[in-house]
């Protein structure tokens, strides 16, 4: 695989409506998912599949008082 300077192939483009459906199965998430992230948080798919990993976590209190209030 041959990269190139100043292209970016982990970007989601959501005006392409085969790259969306890519992404949403790939992520596990539903194309209007998929676009809600993108707004947030813009098209590099790192930062999309963060965020949208980010809203399904705990923290780290919670997951102390899971385990401490059993």
């Amino acid at each position: 695989m041959t990269t190139h300077a100043g292209v970016e192939p982990d970007r989601i483009d959501m005006n392409d409506p085969a790259a969306c459906a890519q992404w949403a199965k790939k992520l596990d998430v539903t194309e209007t998912q998929l676009r809600e992230a993108v707004a947030a948080v813009g098209d590099v798919a790192a930062d999309v599949e963060m965020h949208l990993k980010g809203s399904h976590s705990t923290t780290n209190a919670d997951r102390m008082d899971e385990l401490g209030d059993s």
